[in-house]
């Protein structure tokens, strides 16, 4: 089985405009994730998807894999599909499972693919898997930039928010869960879903597996075991930079 995984990355983000190639430790924060995506051992190939030249220099410079896109993308599946279509044509293969990896998940731990990736290869029925992660305290509770999942008993996501849900009341049983944005389709269903008609709760939410809930299909979500810190902020660069220095 074929697994590609696709780093979507933009200089445009309007929380914190040229992200990607924001420095932590030296290095900007799209090669500390091109890396550490690279390194797990169930792909084969890892890529960044981009619109953005100098991102796609960077990659490039650095011996890595890079596709330019168009910047015409709200979401990052669906720049990851327009990227799935360009690399299969230029290589001359198909690819089963398509792991989309944020641009901003410089703590990504290579087994974080692995763990995304086996509910895909135990159970045929999923078509889509995304991480899950524990929120820590009240104030990533509250945090927007932070997107909350409710489940069912059956780990299937009910629905992604940025508000605090299920309850800002917190209550001992039911877990307080985040979206970790690693993210693998199978294939096929990656190219349908950039074939669904944009969602108003996607929009709402701005958030790429709202689309899927609205048209009627599951999000299987599985828990990680690895700790991350996604970078939506400026702040948040330095907190990961601390966090870095601290397990080095």
């Amino acid at each position: 089985m074929k697994i590609l995984a696709l780093i979507p990355a933009r200089m445009g983000s309007s929380r914190f405009p040229g992200k990607p190639m924001a420095p932590i430790l030296g290095k900007p924060m799209i090669g500390h994730v091109y890396e550490r995506v690279s390194k797990s051992p169930m792909l084969a190939l890892t890529a960044v998807a981009t619109c953005d030249k100098e991102i796609y220099d960077y990659i490039e410079s650095i011996g890595g894999v890079a596709v330019m896109t168009g910047d015409q993308h709200e979401r990052a599946s669906d720049r990851c599909a327009e990227a799935l279509v360009k690399l299969e044509e230029a290589n001359n293969m198909r690819y089963d499972i398509v792991v989309m990896v944020q641009g901003d998940e410089p703590m990504t731990h290579p087994d974080m693919i692995a763990e995304a990736v086996q509910p895909l290869l135990d159970d045929a029925e999923v078509q889509v898997v995304n991480l899950l992660g524990q929120i820590k305290d009240v104030a990533e509770f509250e945090d927007r930039n932070c997107i909350k999942v409710v489940c069912d008993l059956n780990f299937n996501a009910m629905y992604f928010s940025r508000e605090p849900i299920p309850t800002r009341c917190k209550v001992d049983d039911i877990p307080m869960c985040k979206q970790v944005c690693i993210i693998p389709f199978r294939r096929d269903f990656l190219l349908e879903y950039t074939r669904m008609t944009p969602t108003p709760l996607e929009v709402a939410e701005s958030v790429d597996m709202m689309r899927i809930l609205e048209h009627g299909l599951k999000v299987r979500m599985v828990s990680t075991r690895h700790s991350t810190q996604a970078i939506d902020t400026p702040a948040d660069l330095v907190k990961v930079e601390q966090l870095m220095l601290a397990v080095a």
